[in-house]
């Protein structure tokens, strides 16, 4: 029997990468999961992880490690920058330098070590809050970047960067995730989550998240902490 194609997802435990997992599993893949610890505020988002792996029957989840609050430089890396709850023009202070680079470069190689050459993501540029590595721009680049930045690229495999929910709507991405039976009570996504994995209701991301359930038609099962 031929053995399904290995693939490497960036699980962050929000509701997106959740989807994106499901996604890639409904592809027939064999999903390797990996979630990064870079001392983010929202710390909660990586037992949700852990819950979404489990739930999804990921036998190989990792956690890796990289100190992001030495550089600093966003609201969710620095406790002295306060998260927004307001709409701001412009790329907000919840932007963490680099992440995106720095989280696909460590799941390019941890696909090279099994010799995999899928990579998913679960960036999205329509609903999202304007950072610049969640665009198909920045897809498209890391995906050259990684033919001439690795040892399986110069000996000729074609590595593929998918960001399937790219171009959905929240609303269109929890439609999708609902009929994939994804479990969106397991999910985090606020910058600000307690350490009950209660949602502020206040800060972009929940914003988006909550009119995302409210658009989809679809309960939401947010925690939140003033209920």
């Amino acid at each position: 029997m031929t053995q399904p194609e290995q693939a490497v997802v960036l699980l962050s435990g929000g509701l997106d990468s959740a989807t994106c997992l499901a996604m890639a599993r409904a592809d027939g893949l064999d999903c390797h999961a990996l979630s990064i610890d870079y001392g983010q505020r929202h710390r909660t988002e990586l037992e949700a992880a852990r819950r979404v792996a489990a739930s999804q029957g990921v036998q190989d989840h990792r956690v890796v490690r990289v100190d992001l609050t030495a550089i600093g430089g966003s609201a969710l890396t620095d406790d002295a920058i306060a998260v927004p709850t307001e709409e701001s023009e412009g790329i907000p202070v919840t932007y963490v330098p680099a992440r995106n680079t720095v989280f696909l470069s460590l799941a390019l190689g941890f696909a090279e070590t099994l010799g995999a050459r899928l990579l998913y993501v679960g960036a999205n540029a329509v609903d999202y809050s304007g950072y610049p590595d969640c665009r198909p721009a920045f897809i498209d680049a890391f995906r050259s970047l990684a033919q001439v930045a690795t040892r399986a690229g110069i000996e000729g495999v074609r590595w593929e960067v998918r960001a399937p929910l790219m171009h959905m709507s929240k609303a269109e991405i929890i439609r999708a995730g609902t009929a994939l039976d994804v479990d969106y009570a397991q999910t985090v996504s606020c910058y600000q989550a307690d350490i009950e994995g209660r949602a502020c209701g206040h800060c972009d991301s929940c914003r988006i998240r909550r009119e995302g359930f409210a658009a989809a038609g679809v309960p939401d099962p947010t925690p939140y902490v003033n209920g």
